[in-house]
């Protein structure tokens, strides 16, 4: 099973567990384009449960639109301030939101495949780093596939 089926089996799994609980989630993305969005969108049953998602890969539109603080956008601090902004945006009790460097160059002192990924839920945030290996394909693959795998953790009931 390759990554973007792995991606697509989280986000079913995200959709299950958001539908049992009721809950409404939501996406802010930068470097990884939309493919969270339509990875969720493309889940069993989404529109009961998947409230859509901005991709705000300029950091002005991080800005304006989500409500982060002027300043580095490559920190998990940008990364909580997204998911939080989505979630006020889009009336979602839970939101995950990726920032980071695809690459090839580094960018704001980061080397290539630098990611930050932050979920938002019940006014409560966490964030996590990771560096990819790989081109700027496989960074935001992986990328992809942690905040997927973040979300799903948030959404599943409790063991």
């Amino acid at each position: 099973m390759d990554l973007s089926e792995k991606s697509a089996e989280i986000a079913k799994l995200v959709g299950t567990s958001a539908r049992a609980a009721g809950l409404r989630v939501a996406v802010a993305e930068s470097l990884t384009s939309g493919a969270i969005a339509g990875q969720l969108g493309a889940a069993p049953e989404a529109s009961s449960w998947f409230a859509g998602g901005v991709v705000a890969y300029a950091a002005d539109v991080k800005f304006k639109l989500l409500n982060v603080d002027p300043g580095p956008v490559v920190t998990g601090r940008c990364a909580v301030q997204m998911a939080r902004g989505v979630a006020e945006l889009l009336g979602a009790d839970v939101a995950v939101a990726v920032t980071g460097v695809g690459g090839p160059d580094p960018d704001e002192d980061h080397p290539a495949g630098t990611v930050y990924t932050a979920v938002y839920h019940l006014a409560e945030a966490q964030a996590s780093h990771d560096i990819f290996d790989g081109g700027s394909a496989q960074v935001v693959e992986q990328a992809t596939r942690a905040a997927l795998q973040m979300l799903r953790e948030a959404v599943a009931p409790p063991s």
